[in-house]
């Protein structure tokens, strides 16, 4: 039985290893090029460590202003609409974790219909005009802040806390509001962390969206930017020729790389400070969902 446990283990630590290199090696080849010259891209395109390390690229994108406006917006999007999103959760998950509420069953039924079912795109789009939300950052926040099937983690995860503790504080008086601010969100953190690294994650890469709603370069969150990159370094190779880009050590590759780099770095750096409470959040949410 030990020996078989440990073929088991060694076969899962070997494919989970290899898993990590696939999902790193994309990340380390970004990072690799966007740090390197064009001919020592030329020379290693599949390189896993800067050669002729140069930040040339980064000078480049980061002297463009609307890199900077992009920033903002995309920052004043995610952040708006995560706490903006945690709030809803919150206020409509307590009341729907107590069986005593009336129409409750006929509620969390609509709530699933709207995960089975939406409108689509068209609808969606006369909906923001009709709003008046076109070319506005309001129209990238609003159709992502609420999610039925994060609600439902969040009431599954409210109802899986002690009773005892809402019944003691109900005897020493303490209100509805109260119990929510002073009990169930200080215990709910796990769950809140979760929520809020799924929005953060889905506001940051949001393009689609974007795509619709937004005209103005002003309004542009990074993937739009992104996106101009990406468009305007392939037009940028397609009219050079190869003695041009090789004497140039700012080419359409390293800019796109650097501008991945600077994209993903932000929001890379958010996944570790809500690590410890990620796994517990899931697994307490989703027990009884």
């Amino acid at each position: 039985m030990t020996k078989k446990m440990e073929v088991i283990d060694l076969i899962n630590y070997t494919l989970l290893t290899l898993i990590t290199l696939a999902m790193l090696y994309p990340f380390l080849n970004v990072a690799s090029v966007s740090l390197s010259s064009y001919d020592a891209y030329i020379s290693h395109p599949l390189m896993l460590w800067p050669h002729d390390f140069s930040l040339s690229s980064y000078k480049e994108i980061m002297s463009r202003p609307i890199l900077w406006s992009s920033y903002l917006n995309t920052v004043i999007v995610t952040t708006v609409g995560v706490f903006g999103s945690l709030a809803l959760y919150v206020l409509m998950g307590y009341p729907l974790s107590k069986k005593i509420l009336k129409g409750r069953s006929f509620i969390i039924v609509a709530i699933i219909f709207t995960m089975l079912f939406n409108g689509g795109i068209i609808p969606n789009y006369y909906l923001m005009r009709s709003l008046g939300l076109l070319d506005t950052l309001a129209a990238l926040i609003l159709p992502s802040l609420f999610s039925g099937f994060n609600l439902i983690l969040m009431k599954s995860f409210i109802e899986s806390l002690p009773e005892e503790l809402e019944e003691a504080a109900s005897i020493d008086g303490a209100s509805y509001p109260y119990i929510l601010l002073r009990i169930i969100v200080p215990l709910s953190k796990p769950i809140l962390a979760t929520l809020a690294l799924f929005g953060a994650v889905g506001y940051w890469n949001n393009f689609f969206n974007a795509v619709l709603y937004i005209q103005s370069d002003s309004k542009w969150p990074l993937m739009l930017y992104l996106r101009e990159v990406i468009e305007a370094a392939s037009m940028m190779a397609l009219n050079a020729n190869a003695a041009e880009l090789g004497a140039n050590s700012v080419t359409s590759e390293t800019l796109q790389y650097a501008t991945l780099m600077l994209v993903m770095i932000p929001i890379l750096f958010v996944y570790p400070f809500l690590q410890k409470y990620f796994v517990k959040g899931m697994l307490l949410g989703s027990v009884k969902g």
